[in-house]
């Protein structure tokens, strides 16, 4: 089918939101959106994590990619597909969903360590591989699984990847295409100066990175 997705000239920069409640989910994802975030996701183990993805899907889906982390079975997958959302994140490799995201026009990113776990993803469809948790490969073992990886193939650190450019540069002078960023971009209690804050800084390290600085 039509995906309902286009990464191109995106900030790759995904907004991991855990424990985000719906009263205050809107307010979040406007300064991320403002500051230059266009890929949200909402882990299900969030408080009625649901409510809170169709809230951003109705607010924030059209231009952006909108969606929930942690997803871990076809029930959830289906419950999350419902919502409208176009983003699947999952901590690990199910091809079940997979498969299911992808057919429902899911820009759809598992979790993956092996090269088992991501050739199965990417067979079955998967937009890119979450490398999670990044702190069990290290640079040394996404090297030396980027070296086999289809050329082109969109990696995503995930996991205590931190907004500086010596924790971000030395995965995209690897290959790294963007990252998952979670708790030291958004944790529950943050004021929204400290998010804008933490946004701007992420932002900046990434450009940097980029910019070879």
């Amino acid at each position: 089918m039509t995906q309902k997705f286009d990464l191109t000239g995106r900030l790759p920069l995904i907004a991991i939101i855990r424990g985000v409640t719906p009263d205050k989910v809107l307010g979040v994802a406007k300064i991320l959106v403002e500051e230059g975030f266009s890929l949200i996701e909402v882990p299900l183990n969030s408080p009625d994590a649901l409510t809170s993805i169709k809230m951003l899907v109705d607010e924030y889906g059209k231009n952006n990619l909108i969606g929930a982390g942690t997803v871990t079975t076809a029930e959830q997958a289906e419950q999350v597909i419902a919502t409208g959302a176009n983003l699947m994140v999952t901590p690990n490799c199910n091809t079940e969903v997979i498969k299911m995201s992808v057919a429902a026009g899911c820009a759809t990113f598992p979790g993956i360590v092996t090269p088992t776990e991501a050739f199965a993803a990417l067979a079955a469809g998967a937009t890119g591989i979450k490398l999670f948790p990044i702190s069990m490969l290290g640079l040394d073992g996404y090297k030396a699984l980027n070296s086999v990886l289809p050329k082109g193939t969109l990696c995503y650190p995930v996991g205590g990847i931190e907004p500086r450019v010596d924790s971000m540069k030395p995965y995209i002078e690897i290959g790294a295409a963007g990252f998952g960023l979670g708790s030291a971009l958004y944790k529950p209690g943050m004021s929204h100066e400290q998010i804008r804050q933490n946004a701007k800084d992420y932002v900046n390290s990434y450009q940097a990175c980029l910019a070879g600085n």
